[in-house]
């Protein structure tokens, strides 16, 4: 339910120095990375699952594993390897001859923030094992539906570069992650502090700032966070921009795009929004909002198509077109 954006603006500011708590309590182990810090907090309040891109040692799986520790919630860690097993991840039935029945052994899955570690490395049948747990917040082990812990998000990382021994995702999956980031290398300055930091073994610990209460309450006030009509139509318009161009007077991209953003993308981005203005201390989205978190919520949802890989255009680039073009209201 949407209110008057003045209504929330008291909760907003009262909630502002937990959040500022929890980026403060992450700085003390990861050093700049700030996008993918405040990305991460964006989809634990969104309440998305989250894939983070990026070659090997940019503190990808620390600082999911630092925001799960600032986070007093239950965290589990998966390593994703080749001879991973459905079961290894979701649980299975086990037999008890003793009691001449099947008992269940739930898998790691049953956790609040599961960190999917180099998540394309596991096999087709561990990447469908995910489908129902990330869709529908439940597994089915045997004839038994069991509904997975509230909060549950997945958080996941993958290595862009190395190609032996992976598994691209399937796109109904990547397409249940609502943003996914592309993490940089650090600035000459912020390598210099992180190796004063962390060249030990000392290193930073972090406490527990929020808890799921807490997070529960950020969640309700993101929600009603006022998503004005126009705004509404604009994310619209981005979204069927990625499906047809060429209605968007964009005819230049209708070769370039095989596959648009689906529906799930217009919902995501509505609530990335609406997260990015609450992080932002406001109670109504702008434009720029949208503008901001676009890039996070399409680029793993508009495939390319060959033409456009052979002139070595990638999806951030059609959808930095696509914003540039597209009437801003």
């Amino acid at each position: 339910m949407q209110v008057n954006p003045q209504e929330i603006a008291p909760e907003i500011a009262e909630l502002a120095p937990r959040l500022e708590a929890v980026r403060r309590e992450v700085g003390k182990v990861i050093v700049g990375q700030a996008y993918m810090v405040d990305r991460l907090i964006m989809a634990l309040v969104a309440d998305g699952h989250i894939l983070v891109e990026g070659v090997p040692g940019l503190a990808k799986t620390t600082a999911i594993k630092t925001v799960a520790a600032v986070v007093d919630t239950a965290f589990a860690r998966v390593q994703f390897t080749p001879d991973l097993l459905p079961a290894d991840l979701v649980g299975t039935e086990v037999y008890r001859p003793q009691e001449h029945e099947f008992v269940i052994k739930r898998g790691p899955i049953f956790t609040n923030l599961l960190l999917a570690d180099e998540i394309n490395r596991a096999p087709a049948k561990v990447q469908s094992a995910l489908l129902e747990a990330m869709q529908e917040r439940q597994v089915t082990l045997g004839d038994q539906t069991l509904k997975l812990p509230d909060p549950f998000l997945v958080l996941a990382t993958q290595n862009p570069i190395e190609q032996e021994g992976t598994y691209p995702l399937p796109e109904a999956q990547v397409d249940r992650f609502m943003l996914k980031l592309r993490v940089e290398y650090p600035t000459r300055d912020e390598e210099r502090e992180i190796l004063r930091r962390m060249a030990s073994r000392h290193r930073p610990q972090v406490q527990p700032v929020i808890g799921p209460s807490d997070l529960a309450r950020l969640r309700e006030v993101a929600d009603r966070v006022y998503l004005d009509p126009k705004i509404e139509d604009y994310i619209v318009d981005l979204v069927f921009a990625t499906r047809e161009p060429g209605r968007c007077g964009l005819e230049r991209l209708a070769e370039l795009i095989d596959f648009g953003a689906s529906p799930r993308a217009s919902i995501d981005l509505a609530r990335a929004s609406r997260v990015q203005a609450f992080l932002a201390g406001r109670g109504y989205v702008t434009p720029q909002d949208v503008k901001t978190v676009a890039p996070d919520v399409l680029r793993h949802r508009v495939l390319v198509s060959y033409e456009a890989e052979a002139r070595d255009l990638d999806s951030d680039a059609l959808v930095r077109e696509i914003l540039d073009t597209v009437d801003v209201p």
